[in-house]
């Protein structure tokens, strides 16, 4: 249902940010985002809007040396945040970006070992 349709129905919209009450919830919100798509950088700053939504967007905004209305642009469905500020976005929320290798070079790790 669109925005104005549950509006006219006196229905709230939907967050996922309502739900984030804590740091578990918010941990395993983004842990289900990376298995859901984790090739999508877009995915992930929506997901991290998300989570600054939950949290405190002035303070957040604050500790990654953003503005609040930047910070809100970036990580919008339509922002196209850099890798640097998705990165200080992670890092103030307590979180880092890191690599892991696909399960086919895993594999083919396995066979160079002696």
């Amino acid at each position: 249902m669109n925005p104005k349709a549950a509006e006219k129905l006196g229905l709230a919209p939907y967050d996922s940010a309502d739900y984030l009450r804590d740091e578990e919830d918010i941990t395993a919100y983004l842990q289900a985002v990376m298995a859901e798509d984790s090739e999508d950088p877009a995915y992930l700053a929506r997901a991290l809007g998300v989570v600054a939504r939950a949290r405190n967007m002035s303070q957040l905004a604050r500790d990654t040396g953003l503005t609040r209305e930047g910070l809100r642009k970036a990580l919008a469905p339509d922002g196209n945040p850099s890798y640097a500020t998705v990165a200080k976005v992670a890092k103030a929320l307590g979180f880092r970006l890191t690599l892991a290798p696909t399960a086919a070079i895993a594999v083919d790790r396995q066979d160079l070992t002696p």
